[in-house]
């Protein structure tokens, strides 16, 4: 062994075991720089200098959301969120309370070294931690872009023994640092698959291999195209009609008059008039996301076309509980929420402007102008009072708070209406901001939570807007809003 590589080591005779490790960790250093690495040498140097900084995997997270689909979306974010921990875990607590040097660079060759070598302590390596973090946090989401981030992770830890600036132990100890950090964010966020509704009860719906029976209409202003060709090319047989938001509701009827299996590929509006007449028709739906807001497809499991065709040539699905409201002349029903007061008026405005700034800026937006004009709140009678209400909200099925995501359920087959209320007063805007914070279970003076199979509004003022699934439509009187447990026979892909 090196004397100059001795000099790192403490005292022998302190501490017998560390010294055996510490003495194990240099000769292992020692074996990798005197190894010949032909193919490493032109790659893993170039790997460790496009770490630093954290740029790799800033690169890395850019190409994955380029891909876009809301998993891989999904696993670049929580890959920058893993990082981030761990870097800051790192630089805070790490360095600062093993300060080990690095380690001498006498037995690495010169072509292997960096240009510029890192001046903090060796003890853990903050690139394997980086590099860990950011693979575990994507392979948590996403398994498969997991496999592909995965050996750039690696080498990228590798080369920080190969191009000197570390010991073996740094190393691990930072690889195994960056995995904890990826498993702590999935505890305060969990991932989509913690959070999929149960594949219950299942039912027998039709397996078509080639997609023969399916009809799939799609709304092509909520950019279907890529999605409907990716489905037509594992399902060859199935029939896809292409048709804008007008003439949704008449190639959905004449689908279903001829269809085995009714599919939608629209937003949750367009996915709503789907199980409608699905419903009226006896069919099973087949629903592949494809609007701007996908929260029943989602909510179900199915997010893109490779899960759902894998559904449909297997036969794998499930009923779900649907929700209706009846308010005389105006009756229909919903897969998500129903809501009176301010919201409907939001989903107004969002409609208004999002076809020329976005959907997301034209919800900001609706929800600015909502709650800056002189709104009055809604008078309703249930439970033989009247009650003046900012808004009430009514899922079907129960929504919860998942860590620190916004709220989403995890049945929709569980029975309930979940109602939310926010009672009148003279600020509307802080008594839904404070509802927004205290969370779905909160119980106050000011909002309540509460689930049941039915409710009955009376005394509905004429011209009040309730506002279901992103559809907005007017009711007045009695409004009465209840469940059908298990009415709709749904493919989703089971475990």
């Amino acid at each position: 062994m090196s004397p100059d590589v001795d000099l790192t080591l403490p005292k022998p005779g302190l501490h017998p075991l560390r010294d055996r490790l510490l003495a194990l960790d240099s000769r292992l250093f020692e074996f990798a720089a005197e190894r010949n690495w032909p193919a490493a040498e032109p790659v893993l140097p170039r790997l460790s200098r496009a770490a630093n900084h954290g740029v790799l995997w800033f690169a890395a997270a850019a190409a994955l959301a380029a891909a876009r689909t809301p998993r891989s979306r999904r696993a670049a974010a929580r890959g920058l969120a893993s990082l981030s921990v761990a870097s800051l875990t790192i630089n805070t607590i790490g360095k600062r309370s093993i300060r080990r040097p690095r380690p001498v660079l006498d037995p690495v060759p010169v072509a292997r070294q960096l240009k510029r070598q890192p001046i903090t302590t060796s003890f853990p390596s903050g690139h394997a931690a980086s590099a860990a973090a950011f693979a575990t946090g994507v392979a948590l989401e996403s398994p498969a872009w997991g496999a592909a981030v995965g050996p750039i992770a690696f080498s990228v830890a590798m080369s920080r023994v190969y191009t000197g600036v570390h010991f073996p132990s740094d190393v691990l100890a930072g690889a195994a640092l960056g995995a904890v950090a990826g498993f702590a964010v999935r505890g305060l966020v969990p991932t989509r698959v913690q959070s999929v509704s149960p594949a219950r009860p299942r039912t027998d719906v039709p397996e078509l291999p080639d997609g023969e029976g399916l009809v799939m209409v799609a709304n092509t202003s909520s950019g279907t195209a890529d999605r409907v060709r990716a489905l037509s090319d594992g399902l060859p047989l199935a029939e896809i009609v292409e048709c804008e938001p007008a003439d949704i509701h008449a190639e959905l009827e004449k689908a279903a008059a001829r269809a085995t299996v009714l599919g939608v590929c629209g937003g949750d509006g367009t996915v709503n008039t789907a199980a409608e007449i699905a419903l009226r028709h006896g069919l099973p739906l087949a629903v592949l996301p494809g609007g701007t807001l996908n929260h029943f497809a989602y909510d179900l499991g199915v997010e893109d076309a490779r899960t759902l065709t894998r559904a449909i040539q297997g036969g794998e699905g499930v009923r779900v509980d649907v929700g209706r409201f009846d308010a005389g002349e105006t009756k229909g029903i919903f897969l998500n929420t129903c809501s009176l007061g301010v919201y409907p008026e939001l989903v107004r405005e969002r409609e208004r402007w999002s076809g020329r700034i976005g959907g997301w800026p034209a919800g900001v937006l609706g929800a600015l102008r909502v709650l800056r004009t002189d709104q009055h709140p809604l008078q309703a009678e249930f439970g033989g009072r009247t009650h003046p209400l900012w808004l009430l909200f009514v899922g079907n099925g129960t929504y919860h708070r998942m860590g620190l995501t916004p709220g989403r359920r995890l049945d929709l087959a569980d029975g309930r209406l979940d109602v939310r209320v926010v009672h009148g007063g003279r600020r509307p805007a802080l008594r839904l901001l404070a509802a927004a914070a205290a969370g779905p279970l909160t119980r106050s003076p000011a909002h309540a939570a509460v689930q049941v199979t039915r409710l009955r509004l009376d005394g509905v003022t004429p011209g009040t807007l309730l506002a279901f699934d992103g559809e907005v439509t007017e009711v007045a009187g009695q409004v009465t809003l209840e469940k059908l447990p298990h009415a709709l026979r749904v493919y989703r892909p089971l475990p």
